[in-house]
């Protein structure tokens, strides 16, 4: 769980590179691919631009790069040759990277075309909900208070979070402790420390927080088909604070 100085370095690396893959994302037009065009534009910058892998083909069966959850999808969407990005959607883009061994996992809300004020607010919220758990991110701290910075803001303005999935720790596995909830209460849960790195991916649903899982096994919806979006990030604990080691350009930690 703590990463040595070397490790730490080595997911900077990783951090790094997976940021460079949404700054070039951010470079495109979206609007009009399919989803598996998109996987495939990204699965082709991983490999030939980055000389890295894409960490989650392959993982648990899952045969693409990335997951591509469209409006009233909360996350693990399946690219799909069939599914187009059209004016009006929001869609998450969740991409991660391995190199040298060491993986970085981030992800972002796109709006394609001309989005409606409400799809705006919701996707501006949950990216400011996932900063405000970073925000929080110290030794000493706790789990749960990432957990109740996020939920609380995401209820002030009146959205809901969904409790069935949550940031994990990161390193040689894409997958490992400790769970990090994005609801809770202060004071609750593992104490922060120095090396520990992990994901903080709040999913925030404009409705109620029940979700369904379709028959593919994979892609999770709302229950109430209203809109949910996600951010994410991969952080390392420093010594007096946090540093977010998948921080793409423009982006820096509010005050």
């Amino acid at each position: 769980m703590i990463k040595t100085a070397e490790e730490q370095a080595l997911m900077r690396a990783s951090g790094r590179l997976l940021a460079q893959v949404f700054d070039a994302l951010d470079e495109r037009s979206l609007e009009g691919m399919s989803t598996l065009q998109v996987n495939d534009w990204v699965e082709r910058f991983i490999v030939d631009q980055l000389h890295a892998r894409p960490a989650s083909k392959g993982q648990y069966g899952f045969a693409y790069v990335l997951n591509s959850s469209i409006d009233n999808v909360v996350c693990h969407g399946v690219p799909s040759p069939d599914v187009i990005l059209r004016s009006g959607s929001i869609v998450n883009l969740d991409i991660t990277l391995e190199k040298d061994g060491y993986i970085a996992d981030s992800s972002k809300t796109y709006l394609i075309g001309e989005v409606d004020y409400a799809a705006k607010r919701l996707v501006r919220v949950t990216r400011e909900a996932m900063w405000k758990g970073i925000g929080v991110v110290r030794p000493g701290a706790t789990l749960g208070d990432i957990g109740f910075a996020i939920q609380q803001h995401a209820k002030a303005h009146g959205y809901s979070v969904v409790r069935e999935f949550c940031g994990h720790g990161i390193g040689q596995e894409m997958h490992e402790e400790p769970q990090v909830l994005h609801y809770g209460r202060r004071g609750d849960g593992l104490e922060l420390e120095e090396g520990m790195t992990f994901t903080i991916e709040p999913m925030i649903n404009q409705g109620r927080a029940a979700i369904d899982i379709s028959d593919d096994g994979w892609t999770v919806t709302t229950r109430d088909g209203k809109l949910s979006a996600q951010a994410e990030h991969t952080v390392l604990v420093t010594a007096d604070g946090v540093e977010v080691l998948t921080l793409r350009g423009g982006e820096r930690l509010p005050d």
